[in-house]
């Protein structure tokens, strides 16, 4: 029997049976589209911490320099004591690494931790539990900052220590109904009165995290309401990906040289970029990959078992026929290719089907969570390989033992 012809036949009992099919392959179909709704979720949620995340936080094309990294997870108490006899990052600091980086599109000085929490009041409507930061003007630009209305912080404002605020757009929208009438108006953070100048446009949501919800405040005006922080930071931002490392490495240069550290002794301050939350992420992802394929071993295996039982009764159901074909000629060889080639079609069509669901699952998350998931055609060809495979593995038992069948005795069966 030709190759297409045996696959033909296989077909045709497939659709002959469609529901004892279905419940034959639904084990291989739970998984294969477990295998790919879970990795479209990862490698999305690979993409979406590299390209928004990281960017939201630290800024696109930005590193940091602060006194402790951006770490996840908790240090231990040597690290921790460590970092507390770091000096603060002054405004010295920041002014050290703009002369180390002139081609440097914007060198900014923030606030750090702690963040002030304050309630946001205009006459009586209230925004509570609202972050405040203190910054120069430059880190507007760092962070890709539009203005919806009004301007943004200025040197002057810092200079000058003026009472005034820049509002995203949230808390504007909170306040105000229209954002861009807030500009002009008087709020009040912790009891102390400021004008609000400007209102950033709506920079969207990250994981379901808002960072449209703070009041930026001159970094003077945010020392004198609020004192200066432990952890001021130096943020860079560069004019494009590539000039990124070799800048940390010049800023690392001219920090060590201002702070006066010998060769060898290490660094009393962090040049970093968000390669941490990546690193993170990662670690995180790289545990769910080790659980994944037992998850879909497991599946496949009963699948796979599944099939088997059902190839075996399918042998026993056409014996007869198995026998008719040796009378006439037939070799084991073809007997045992034909019973292989209809386990393979069989599980293959699990797999497509596996593949489809987990497709139509992996949109109907990316729909209606905030968890992002791409397909990668490396997770469609595994899923199918591994249909496939489930067919070859557990397909030659059945197709050798009707291989094996005497054809007289199975000419006689009934």
């Amino acid at each position: 029997m030709p190759v297409l012809e045996a696959v033909r036949l296989a077909l045709q009992a497939v659709w002959s049976a469609k529901l004892r099919s279905f419940f034959t392959l639904l084990g291989i179909i739970v998984s294969v589209g477990f295998l790919v709704v879970v990795v479209a979720v990862i490698q999305g949620m690979n993409a979406y911490v590299k390209e928004n995340l990281t960017g939201a936080i630290v800024g696109t094309n930005a590193f940091q320099v602060r006194r402790s990294p951006i770490s996840v997870g908790l240090l231990d108490d040597e690290q921790v004591r460590a970092i507390a006899k770091r000096p603060l990052v002054s405004e010295e600091d920041a002014a050290t690494v703009q002369r180390a980086l002139p081609d440097a599109e914007a060198v900014a000085l923030q606030s750090g931790w702690p963040t002030p929490i304050s309630d946001v009041d205009y006459h009586d409507r209230t925004v509570g539990s609202v972050p405040i930061f203190g910054v120069t003007p430059a880190y507007q630009i760092v962070q890709d900052y539009r203005m919806l209305a009004g301007v943004p912080l200025t040197e002057p404002d810092v200079r000058e220590r003026r009472p005034v605020a820049v509002l995203g757009y949230d808390i504007a929208e909170k306040l105000f109904d229209e954002p861009a009438t807030a500009v002009g108006k008087k709020v009040r953070l912790s009891g102390r009165e400021v004008l609000v100048t400007g209102v950033i446009q709506k920079k969207g949501r990250v994981l379901g995290q808002s960072f449209d919800a703070f009041v930026m405040l001159p970094l003077t005006t945010f020392e004198s309401f609020y004192g200066r922080r432990k952890t001021t930071v130096v943020s860079v931002k560069m004019a494009n990906a590539d000039a990124v490392q070799p800048a940390m490495e010049r800023a690392e240069e001219a920090m060590r040289v201002a702070h006066r550290l010998r060769p060898g002794e290490a660094n009393d301050f962090t040049v970093d970029k968000a390669d941490a939350l990546v690193a993170f992420w990662r670690q995180l992802t790289r545990l769910l990959f080790t659980a994944i394929p037992a998850v879909v071993c497991v599946g496949i295996v009963v699948g796979g078992i599944v099939i088997m039982n059902i190839m075996l009764m399918s042998v026993t159901e056409r014996t007869r026929e198995i026998g008719l074909r040796k009378s006439l000629g037939a070799r084991r060889a073809d007997i045992r290719r034909q019973f292989l080639i209809e386990a393979v079609v069989l599980s293959t069509l699990g797999g497509i089907q596996g593949v489809l669901a987990g497709w139509g699952l992996a949109y109907v998350v990316s729909s209606l969570t905030p968890l992002p998931a791409r397909i990668t055609l490396w997770s469609v060809a595994v899923a199918l390989a591994l249909g496939a495979g489930a067919g070859i593995v557990f397909g030659v038992f059945p197709a050798s033992r009707a291989a094996r069948l005497d054809p007289i005795t199975a000419l006689r069966a009934e």
